[in-house]
Formats: C-alpha cells, sequence, structure tokens
C-alpha cells in the first residue's frame, strides 16, 4: 500500500502497539494509520461504536465515513465483508498475530492478503 488509511479493530486503547480485537464488532476502538509513500505518516483511533445482534452495518459506516481503504481483521462474518467490499473497502487477514504492528507492515509491503470467503466466521463477529 503506497497511500491510504488502514484501520484494525484494536483492544483497550489501540494504537501501533497495541493487539487486535478477536471479536471485530465489538472492539473497543479502531486503530487507523495513515500510510503516505509506502511510510506511516500518522496513527490515531477513534472508538467503536454500540454494535447491536444484526448491526453488522454500524462499523461498516463508521469506517467509510472516516476514509478507511484496508481493514485488518482475524475474522470477520460474511455480512459485513460484503458490506466493507459494497463500500470499496478491502478486508485483508491475519488470524496469528495479535500485535498490531507486524500486520500494519506486512500490509503495506504486500504481504497480506484479502480475506476469502471460506475464511468468514459463522456469525457473532
Amino acid at each position: 500500500m503506497e497511500n491510504g488509511r488502514i484501520a484494525i479493530p484494536s483492544n483497550g486503547e489501540g494504537g501501533l502497539n497495541g493487539t487486535r480485537a478477536g471479536h471485530f464488532g465489538h472492539c473497543d476502538v479502531f486503530t487507523f494509520v495513515d500510510v503516505k509513500d509506502g511510510e506511516i505518516e500518522k496513527v490515531t483511533t477513534l472508538p467503536n461504536q454500540e454494535h447491536v445482534q444484526g448491526g453488522c452495518m454500524v462499523p461498516v459506516n463508521l469506517l467509510a465515513e472516516h476514509r478507511v481503504n484496508a481493514l485488518i481483521v482475524g475474522g470477520i462474518g460474511m455480512r459485513p465483508l460484503m458490506g466493507f467490499r459494497q463500500v470499496g473497502i478491502d478486508v485483508f487477514h491475519d488470524d496469528q498475530r495479535p500485535d498490531i504492528e507486524p500486520v500494519v507492515m506486512d500490509l503495506i509491503q504486500g504481504k497480506l492478503t484479502e480475506i476469502r470467503n471460506d475464511q468468514v466466521c459463522g456469525g457473532g463477529q
């Protein structure tokens, strides 16, 4: 990724040194990493909005409103995945490393793959 904004569902206060939340829709905050010319330009966080059952479009709309281009998740349900695809946010997958910085660096360097339909969760994400 040369330029754009990456979002990572995060635990606690989030940030580049934080950890990724395992439950996408119920994360505490989203960490935003702005990338310019292939380098990290700025890191900010945004509190997640309340997630209700069947309300998977809430985070989709929240991230779309904040000009996110890419999302890194450990897991996600099909409905929000389709929502992100519809608003033009690419969803990348890494379910092995909870630390945010290494997966962000891999995405910037083109080493992360987009999530496949057979990797989505059965629900509740």
